[in-house]
């Protein structure tokens, strides 16, 4: 089976997104659990604009990607993995462990880092919360994470397929706990101690600054409980929370250009950091 997903990793992660998209979005049209503030369409069609845009300039910046270093650490046995004898399973859970551990420590660092939160606040800036917000990031945040990426796989010499699974179970993820979508509360307690769910991870889109400093992780929730960044719920309650941050709740039509731009954008308050 994972010679088959090596050797079909394009093919198997672009169904995975477009299938991911399909199937929250349509769970968000039967099942909403917000309305949205700002027109849909509008949403989609720059949010998405901007992940494909993303999408190409990853594949003109670098030479190989994750998954392309991961095949030279294999062949040149790069990587703490590639040197220790175990067998292939226990190497692809450990390095999807902690490749999640890294990204989870990367979130933190966007939010606290002044330089680097100016790009991670294109994902926060959304006044909405939908599946398209989990793939709304600035271009140059996304070529920083790349560069990451390509360290950890580097020095940790992960399986192949490990990266390409990680992938996958990342950018799903992502989809899946930025839904605006209903999810039985008995659902969400059940998936909770274990993975990350939507109303979890809406917490950290709050507009107080207190709550979007919570629930950083995408994919596991453990981390935030280990490192004590967990919030249970928001103060102000999920169909009454405010979505984004306060500086841009106007601009309610926001496109991918402005997205771009934001980064580079001096506030009406330049003392404010947030």
């Amino acid at each position: 089976m994972f010679d088959f997903v090596i050797q079909n990793e394009p093919v198997i992660r672009l169904s995975f997104f477009f299938g991911c998209l399909a199937a929250v979005g349509l769970w968000e049209i039967l099942r909403p659990k917000r309305i949205l503030t700002a027109p849909k369409g509008w949403r989609w069609m720059n949010n998405l604009g901007l992940t494909f845009f993303n999408s190409f300039l990853l594949r003109f910046t670098f030479p190989v990607l994750a998954v392309g270093m991961a095949i030279i650490a294999e062949e040149k046995s790069w990587g703490v993995l590639n040197l220790i004898q175990m067998p292939l399973w226990l190497a692809v859970v450990i390095a999807i462990i902690l490749q999640d551990l890294i990204i989870y420590a990367q979130h933190v660092a966007f939010h606290h880092i002044p330089i680097f939160w100016r790009l991670h606040k294109v994902h926060h800036a959304d006044v909405d919360y939908d599946v398209t917000t989990g793939a709304r990031f600035h271009p140059i945040e996304i070529v920083l994470s790349m560069m990451i990426k390509l360290g950890v796989v580097l020095l940790l010499g992960p399986p192949v397929v490990a990266v390409i699974l990680f992938e996958i179970i990342l950018s799903s993820m992502a989809m899946f706990n930025h839904a605006n979508a209903r999810l039985p509360k008995s659902v969400d307690r059940l998936l909770r101690p274990i993975l990350v769910t939507p109303d979890m991870h809406r917490v950290h889109h709050s507009i107080h600054h207190p709550e979007f400093n919570r629930n950083f992780g995408f994919n596991l929730a453990i981390w935030d409980r280990i490192f004590g960044t967990y919030k249970e719920q928001p103060d102000d309650g999920h169909a009454e929370m405010t979505i984004g941050l306060p500086e841009y709740q106007a601009n309610r039509k926001q496109s991918a250009l402005w997205m771009i731009l934001l980064p580079f954008k001096r506030l009406a308050d330049p003392s404010r950091k947030y």
